[in-house]
C-alpha cells in the first residue's frame, strides 16, 4: 500500500484547520504544515496533528511555498489541500480504498473540487485538480499567485471529491500581487495574463480585464479550458460595459475551443430573453437541455446550466408567450433537479393557482 504526505501552506486558519486535518487523518501517513506568519492559534491546532511544522517568511509567491512544503515530505505520494478544504465521509472512505489499491506507477490522481453548493448541499460549481502526485516524479508548482502544479505521465481520474468550505471573505490580495508585478514590468506567462484578467473582472475593472483576456488569448498558448472561460468571462465584462454586440461575439468565441457548452448557451438564451426575442431564447435554452452531462471537462462547471436552469428559463419564455402547459412542464422538470429553489416553488404555486381559477370559471 502506498504512503501519503499531506502538504499544506497556512496562515491564520484557526477557524478551519482542525476540520480539514481531522477529515484527512485516516488517509495521510504524514502531515507537513508550512506556516507563513500566523498570529492566531493555527500552529497550536496543527501541532495536535503533526510535529512537522515549518515557518516560511511570506514573499507573495504561492508556488515557492507549496514547493517548500513538497520538499519536506518523505512519503510515496503528495496530497495538497488548503485549510478550508476537506474530505466528506463518503469521499474519505473512497480515498482509503484508493490508497489500498493504487498502482504505484500512477504519477497523478485527478479529483473533483466542489466549490459551491445550493441549500440542499447539491454541487453547483466544480472543477478537477491534480490532487495526489507521486513524490519521485518531482513535479513542481509554478506561479506566484493562482499557482499550478505541472504534471505529466500516467494521470488517472478519480471520483473522490475535495469539498471547499470557504470561511474567509475574499480580499484583494491576489490583485495586489499582480498589480505589483505589473508596476515592476515583470513578464507575465499566459496563465498569469488569464488570472490577472480574472482578478480585474472580479473587482469590477472590466475594461482592463478585457484587455488582459485579449492578451491571454493572443498568446495561443493557454489551456483550452482557460481559453473557453476567458471568452465567457470577457462576454460578461462587455455586458457590464453595456456593449452587447461584443458581449455576444465574445461568448460565441468559445466555439473556437470546442463544442458548445451549457454555460455559454444559457448566457446566449438569456441575452435574447432580455430582448424579448422569445423564439430565439427558446431555441438556445432547448439546446442547453440536450447536452447531457459535462463529464469530460476539467475546467469550472456550472452545474445549474447543465440541469435545471435552462428548463426554468423555458418555463418563463413559454409563460410569456401564453403557452402555459409547456411552461409548467419545464418548471416540473426543473423541480426534479432542484426541488427547493424559490423561483421553481413560486412557479409551482403560480400554476396551481391558475388551475384553480380555471376550475372556478
Amino acid at each position: 500500500m502506498i504512503t501519503i504526505s499531506l502538504c499544506m501552506i497556512v496562515k491564520n486558519e484557526e477557524q478551519s484547520l482542525h476540520r480539514c486535518l481531522h477529515s484527512v487523518r485516516e488517509v495521510a501517513d504524514e502531515i507537513v504544515i508550512i506556516d507563513t506568519g500566523s498570529t492566531d492559534k493555527t500552529k497550536e491546532i496543527a501541532s495536535s496533528f503533526t510535529e512537522f511544522i515549518y515557518d516560511l517568511p511570506w514573499k507573495d509567491h504561492f508556488a515557492e511555498a507549496r514547493n517548500f512544503a513538497f520538499s519536506k515530505a518523505t512519503k510515496d505520494y503528495l496530497l495538497w489541500l488548503d485549510a478550508d478544504d476537506e474530505f466528506e465521509e463518503a469521499d474519505r472512505q473512497k480515498f482509503k480504498a484508493l490508497k489500498e489499491n493504487l498502482d504505484p506507477s500512477v504519477d497523478s490522481v485527478m479529483m473533483p473540487y466542489h466549490l459551491a453548493f445550493d441549500a440542499d448541499h447539491n454541487v453547483t460549481t466544480s472543477l478537477k485538480r491534480n490532487r495526489l502526485v507521486r513524490r519521485a516524479a518531482g513535479f513542481r508548482w509554478e506561479g506566484p499567485v493562482h499557482e499550478v502544479l505541472i504534471v505529466s505521465g500516467n494521470v488517472i481520474q478519480s471520483d473522490i471529491a475535495v469539498t471547499h468550505k470557504k470561511d474567509k471573505a475574499y480580499t484583494d490580495r491576489n490583485l495586489r500581487i499582480y498589480q505589483k508585478r505589473e508596476s515592476e514590468n515583470e513578464s507575465f506567462s499566459p496563465r498569469d495574463l488569464y488570472y490577472f484578467a480574472n482578478e480585474l473582472k472580479d473587482h469590477g475593472l472590466h475594461e482592463k480585464a478585457v484587455k488582459y483576456y485579449e492578451r491571454f488569448l493572443a498568446t495561443k498558448q493557454g489551456w483550452r479550458e482557460d481559453c473557453f472561460a476567458a471568452c465567457l468571462k470577457m462576454g460578461d465584462c462587455y455586458g457590464n460595459l453595456t456593449n452587447r454586440q461584443m458581449q455576444l461575439r465574445s461568448w460565441f468565441r468559445t466555439l473556437l475551443y470546442g463544442k458548445p457548452r451549457a454555460e455559454m448557451i444559457c448566457r446566449v438564451g438569456n441575452f435574447f430573453y432580455e430582448d424579448n426575442k422569445l423564439e430565439l431564447a427558446i431555441y438556445w435554452f432547448q439546446k442547453a437541455t440536450s447536452l447531457g452531462e459535462p463529464s469530460d471537462y476539467a475546467g469550472v462547471v456550472d452545474h445549474a446550466a447543465w440541469t435545471w436552469m435552462p428548463h426554468l428559463h423555458l418555463c418563463l419564455c413559454y409563460d410569456r408567450m401564453g403557452q402555459k402547459q409547456k411552461a409548467e412542464l419545464h418548471n416540473e422538470i426543473a423541480y426534479v433537479y432542484n426541488p427547493t429553489h424559490p423561483s421553481i416553488l413560486h412557479n409551482k404555486a403560480y400554476f396551481a393557482n391558475l388551475r384553480r381559477e380555471e376550475k372556478a370559471l
